[in-house]
């Protein structure tokens, strides 16, 4: 057993907006069951910002001794660096996103597997999309395609800014683009591209005017109309592809034995 083994950490990020957070320690007390009554000592709570993670003396390192993350110790405690967490050695159960994986992560870490989204507009089975959400001038919002397949109004969203939560974000920047791409056009439709640091504060943006444009995945989305309600001021207006939503993953060190017991852990609750 290494010492980490010993500390396993858990986190589920992607979704854990503060009024959700107690339906996201429901959805974790039943993973955690299921993983320990198949013999892993899967941690009580999840970790939630840097200071619930374990330190790592001079860095997380890659198999090669490459610093890939900071030690969770020299970051801000009451924050939470994505990275940290997925890069980390003791991370056992965790979830991150395509953009991330596609850009490197997935180098680091290993799938366990992918979550259901039936659950949510734009969702089915495995694969989610993004509403393509404006300010609202009083009509009706979209419906999701049935297909699957994107539906862009390149009349409404042409000429103007869009904001997205992140660089490597699949729902956020990188799916939009490629819809784009394969409809011969390119994210300069748009006049301006901003960064806004998270779904949240897209809607936000879009709703107060400092953007006119952004794509939030349907389960974002989903939470919003429940809490932001900045929400009730935009509409959406289209929506990019189906794709795989967002992956739960397990540190790329943990034992192939492990990996498959979360996996069946995973499949036991449906």
């Amino acid at each position: 057993m290494t010492k980490y083994e010993a500390e396993y950490i858990a986190a589920l990020p992607m979704y854990d907006w503060p009024e959700a957070r107690a339906a996201v320690d429901v959805q974790w007390a039943r993973l955690r069951e299921a993983i320990r009554q198949r013999g892993i000592d899967a941690p009580a709570a999840l970790a939630r910002v840097n200071g619930d993670l374990p330190p790592v003396p001079g860095g997380i390192r890659d198999n090669a001794g490459k610093v890939i993350a900071p030690d969770p110790a020299t970051l801000p405690p009451g924050e939470l660096d994505f990275h940290a967490v997925w890069l980390h050695p003791a991370l056992l159960f965790g979830q991150t996103c395509w953009g991330p994986m596609e850009l490197g992560l997935a180098e680091h870490v290993q799938v366990i597997a992918q979550p259901n989204y039936d659950e949510v507009e734009g969702g089915q089975g495995e694969l989610y999309s993004s509403a393509i959400i404006m300010r609202s001038d009083g009509g009706p919002s979209v419906a999701s395609p049935a297909d699957g397949r994107p539906s862009i109004p390149f009349d409404l969203i042409r000429g103007r800014r869009f904001a997205f939560n992140n660089p490597d974000s699949m729902s956020g920047l990188l799916g939009l683009t490629r819809d784009l791409e394969t409809m011969g056009e390119s994210l300069d439709i748009f006049t301006s591209r901003s960064e806004s640091g998270g779904h949240r504060s897209s809607i936000v943006a879009v709703a107060e005017g400092k953007a006119d444009v952004a794509a939030i995945d349907c389960q974002s989305w989903a939470l919003a109309q429940r809490f932001e309600p900045a929400a009730r001021q935009v509409r959406v207006v289209g929506w990019t592809a189906r794709r795989k939503g967002l992956p739960f993953i397990t540190g790329l060190s943990t034992p192939q034995q492990t990996v498959a017991v979360l996996r069946e852990a995973v499949a036991s609750l449906g």
